[in-house]
């Protein structure tokens, strides 16, 4: 299952941005994630879970964005949203395309943080 070795990696990535900022808590990182990208959404989820428990993110959930499958059609000259992972055809004139426009992302998109309180009175938020 090499989801757990990319849930390993998402985690060091999103660690070394949180400590390069000084942020303390990562409440969770977002990512995007395509279908033709040959992660298991489901795997990546679960093995994040586990992966997490041992890490510098102990409390972060993973957050994912599905990115559809996006061709370029040559005869409609236009990009298309695909219908079928199992047919890469345009909707509109149903002419195939192997010009995979999006859906191939697995991508760190945000970190969401927890929000410090301010306490001392001589700073204005």
């Amino acid at each position: 299952m090499h989801e757990l070795s990319i849930a390993l990696n998402i985690l060091d990535i999103a660690a070394e941005e949180a400590e390069r900022r000084n942020i303390d808590c990562v409440e969770a990182v977002h990512i995007k994630l395509g279908p033709l990208s040959g992660i298991v959404k489901s795997a990546l989820l679960s093995a994040f879970d586990l992966a997490r428990e041992h890490s510098a993110l102990p409390a972060a959930r993973l957050v994912v964005e599905d990115v559809p499958i996006v061709l370029y059609c040559e005869h409609c000259q236009a990009e298309q949203p695909v219908e079928s992972i199992q047919e890469l055809v345009c909707p509109v004139c149903r002419t195939p395309s192997n010009h995979v426009v999006a859906g191939r992302e697995m991508e760190i998109t945000a970190l969401e943080v927890t929000a410090l309180e301010i306490t001392d009175p001589d700073i204005k938020a």
